[in-house]
């Protein structure tokens, strides 16, 4: 065999534009207005089972345990995302930023530089392709 054909990754990249940047700042607040909203939610719900097992008063601490597990999750998750829109709104323009990965297949054979291709890179700009980096 002189050749296989493989499936390697490629970093696809994102020049931020002002369009960019408002679009990822929109999703981003939306996204936690969203995590509020479920996150009310389930202090609601919280709150209307520890009443409904306040009858039995041997399962409340571990119920309350699971209450509070949840909680500190869905708080993280957003305290997480509010910290990732200070980075958004903090975004220079014309800087490169991750936005996925894909996938191209290659023909290599004896002697190919597979560092050289695992390298490769796809440019966009407002969502169009503008450059391919080897």
């Amino acid at each position: 065999m002189d050749n296989m054909y493989v499936r390697i990754p490629v970093a696809v990249k994102a020049k931020v534009t002002e369009d960019t940047k408002l679009k990822i700042i929109a999703d981003l607040e939306e996204t936690i207005k969203q995590m509020q909203v479920e996150l009310e939610s389930f202090e609601f719900e919280a709150q209307k089972v520890i009443r409904q097992a306040s009858a039995d008063l041997s399962k409340l601490p571990a119920l309350r345990q699971q209450i509070d597990i949840r909680r500190a999750q869905m708080e993280e998750e957003k305290t997480a995302a509010e910290a990732k829109l200070e980075r958004a709104k903090n975004l220079e323009l014309g800087a490169e930023i991750g936005h996925g990965t894909l996938e191209r297949t290659v023909e290599i054979k004896i002697g190919t530089d597979l560092d050289a291709l695992m390298g490769a890179e796809i440019l966009t700009e407002d969502g169009k392709v503008i450059a391919f980096r080897e």
